[in-house]
Parts: C-alpha cells; structure tokens; sequence
C-alpha cells in the first residue's frame, strides 16, 4: 500500500535493466513508495517470450527490486499507466507527469525528455563495468577470438591477409565459463550507454561494445555455446588496397553510398 505524504518514484526500462535500481535501493537512496507500470512488466515479458535476452534479464531484475524493496520497507505498487504509446519510455514519462512522480533513469535522453515536460528526475549514471574476461584473451596482435564450449580457446594472431590461428590454453572451455563469459559481456552490454544491439534473436545475438564485435550463439542455433570477438588492428584507408585507377576515378566521382567488401565469413553482414 502507498504511503501517503511521501514521495512517489517511478523507474524506466533503463535502470531496471542495468541494474541501478536495485543498487539505489539497497544503498537507501530511496525515500518513498516505488511504483512500477504494468506495461514496464509486459514489455519485459513479451520481449522473453521471443526469447530475447533483455526480457530475461528485465524480469529477473523485476524480482530482485521487489526483495530489495522488501528488505528496506519500501511500499511497492504495479499500476497502469491509462494511456497508450509504443515507447514504454514514454508511458513511465507521462505517467510521472500526470502523478506528480519523481521518474529514475539512467537515459540521457529520457532526462532531457522528461524535464523539458516539467518532470523531476533522478538520474542516476550507470556503473562501469569492463569485459575483464574476454580481454584477457586479447594482445596486440590478435585480431579475433574464438570460443566455443567443449574446445579450447583459439585467436587469429597476425594481421589481414597474414595471420594464424593460434591455440590459447589446452583445456577446453565448459558451458559453465561459457556462459559466464557470455554473462560477463552481456551486463557490460546493458551498463555501457556506448554498447550497440545490432541484432538479437532468438538463439544469438551481435553487440558492438567500443573495439569489440561479439557474436554470441547458443542452442540449438550452434551445437554449444560460442563466442567470437573481433577488434581491428589497423584502419586501411581506400588508397591501400592499390586498386585500378579507372575505379578509384569512379568511386570518387560516380559512386554513391557505401561500399562493403570482404571475403566470405569476414564480417560484412
């Protein structure tokens, strides 16, 4: 039950899933009732259902707050927010609008947004976390690394158009560190406002994390976990691929748009 004479929180998609909530919570920086859309929890949902990652994490998150609160006394209430949006964002924004609420982010845009419109704010920045793990499988000469369970790990070592594969460890790697490497990446994902979903579904997903492209894929996608990360080495300009003049002339006249090459597997979808 809400506390009356008390202050009203409301958070967004943004600090349930990169954890902020919570930690606010237990550090007692929450004075107040907490109030959480119904559509925040649906939305969450339908993105499990399809079996994307983010959704998984938002429920378990859903849970952790719910304890967290419990643990401090923090009255907790699921409402809905009686208007309709495609953005859940926007929903938990109009929502403290109409309320009065003080809304939790850790968007800058949803700050920017919600502010412009006379809401309070509490924004809280997200924590840095670092892809400890994986880069300990990275030097200055490894151009990618590949991790699958139940072999060992192997890196190209070199540089374009000459390099070797190269075997790390000779102990295979098990499901279990698999997925803790895949954890590692993923809540690195959801903390680093830089970090790019480029693709999801169901059994892989393709994140952008600063240097770093990962390929995360499961079953029954693959026959077990993996893992592939790629970081450039060098950043060849047109001009060092010595191509003919007659099409340097067109590409610099004529053409338009972007141009992607590269040999099968090398990454250009």
């Amino acid at each position: 039950m809400r506390e009356i004479g008390v202050e009203t929180y409301v958070p967004d998609a943004s600090v349930i899933t990169n954890g902020v909530l919570k930690m606010i919570i237990l550090e007692g920086r929450i004075k107040g009732n907490l109030v959480i859309l119904r559509e925040l929890i649906d939305y969450f949902e339908s993105l499990a259902k399809s079996n994307r990652s983010l959704g998984i994490l938002g429920l378990d998150e859903m849970r952790f707050v719910r304890t967290a609160c419990n643990s401090r006394g923090i009255p907790v209430e699921v409402v809905s927010s009686g208007r309709k949006a495609e953005d859940v964002d926007a929903l938990v924004r109009w929502y403290a609008l109409d309320t009065g609420a003080t809304l939790i982010t850790s968007s800058k845009t949803q700050q920017l947004a919600s502010e412009a419109i006379g809401v309070k704010v509490l924004y809280v920045e997200p924590p840095r976390t670092r892809l400890t793990t994986l880069e300990k499988f990275f030097d200055d000469k490894t151009m990618s690394v590949h991790l699958k369970e139940g072999a060992p790990p192997y890196a190209k070592q070199g540089r374009p158009g000459k390099w070797r594969l190269v075997q790390l460890s000779e102990n295979p790697l098990s499901r279990e560190e698999i997925e803790a490497i895949a954890d590692e990446i993923l809540e690195v994902a959801r903390t680093d406002p830089d970090a790019i979903v480029e693709i999801e579904r169901p059994n892989s997903i393709i994140i952008q994390l600063n240097l770093y492209r990962i390929i995360i894929a499961r079953p029954p996608m693959s026959d077990g976990w993996e893992i592939t990360a790629v970081k450039p080495l060098v950043r060849p300009k047109l001009e060092d691929y010595a191509l003919p003049e007659k099409l340097m002339r067109r590409l610099e006249e004529r053409a338009e748009g972007i141009l992607i090459a590269g040999a099968p597997g090398m990454g250009k979808t």
